[in-house]
């Protein structure tokens, strides 16, 4: 059975994408030419065709989509793990009502492929705790999705 691939978000990975989460990032390293992984939390789907995240405006991201816009993001949802390919450019060098220094990355979805292996299903999505303030990250994460919301 071949892995379905859709030209756009699926209604469960839309429906995940309206708040922070786990991801990961895949660019082209500016410097090498190679792949580079991050992982990213601050990520929204704006409709079911593009996603914006957030980051810090001096991260090698940025360098890297700046140079090569391609761009894939990971995600583990829906009992499954997808691929969203897509174009990435800064919409914003510095997202607005957000103490930090974030510029704001929209990626164009070109498609969604679901690649998971064969004959399987994930049972348990990562999860993360934040190790600073708990209360300070809550209003920032607050602070940065109502951001990326009204952009």
């Amino acid at each position: 059975m071949a892995n379905q691939v859709e030209p756009r978000l699926i209604q469960p990975l839309f429906d995940e994408l309206q708040k922070e989460r786990f991801v990961t990032l895949a660019t082209i390293d500016h410097e090498t030419g190679g792949p580079n992984v991050s992982a990213i939390s601050w990520v929204l789907a704006k409709d079911e065709e593009t996603i914006y995240f957030a980051i810090d405006n001096r991260s090698r991201i940025l360098q890297n989509i700046n140079q090569n816009d391609k761009a894939v993001i990971n995600i583990i949802a829906n009992e499954s793990t997808y691929s969203i390919q897509g174009n990435a450019s800064v919409k914003e060098e510095r997202l607005a009502d957000v103490p930090l220094k974030l510029a704001l990355v929209e990626v164009k979805i070109n498609e969604v492929r679901d690649v998971m292996f064969y004959g399987s299903k994930i049972v348990a999505e990562p999860q993360y705790d934040k190790t600073y303030d708990k209360n300070a990250a809550a209003k920032l994460d607050r602070q940065v999705m109502d951001a990326m919301k009204k952009a």
